[in-house]
């Protein structure tokens, strides 16, 4: 394992143990870091703005979220479902995390969609979809309101 200090990964727990059940018996290993191949690729289909769309290797992807706990913390993991193809190795999940944001004490309710590829009983790609807004609210960034049209 290259991954150091993963008590500096505390606050993401939940999301670890969600992620983990949804892959036991596919993947090798016994932490999230150790799931992935060195050089996996990770992207963020939809995600909040400034966070990369795009993080190559699994030392890289371990620096992002090393500092998740400084923004936020999760609570606890649930609405499990998963879905898989054997014939491509991929795995679909979807969970909800929820938690607390640090700077503002307001609560944290993302759903996510991951599009997991294993080859060889390791993650090799990871595609991520979150609901932007949930993060957003919950650090008390204000975001415009959906307009509905009257055209018809």
């Amino acid at each position: 394992m290259a991954v150091k200090d993963l008590d500096d990964f505390k606050a993401l727990e939940p999301f670890f143990r969600i992620v983990g059940k949804g892959l036991d018996g596919l993947v090798d290993g016994d932490h999230f870091f150790d799931w992935f191949t060195e050089d996996a690729v990770t992207e963020y289909v939809v995600t909040v703005p400034d966070y990369p769309r795009r993080i190559e290797g699994r030392d890289a992807l371990a620096e992002l979220y090393r500092g998740y706990g400084d923004t936020m913390v999760a609570e606890s993991a649930d609405g499990l479902a998963v879905h898989h193809d054997r014939e491509t190795s991929v795995v679909v999940l979807e969970y909800v995390v929820h938690g607390r944001a640090v700077g503002t004490g307001r609560a944290y309710d993302n759903h996510f969609v991951s599009v997991v590829t294993i080859q060889d009983r390791r993650i090799t790609h990871w595609r991520d979809y979150l609901d932007p807004l949930a993060v957003l609210d919950a650090l008390g960034i204000a975001f415009p309101a959906r307009r509905r049209s009257d055209a018809g």
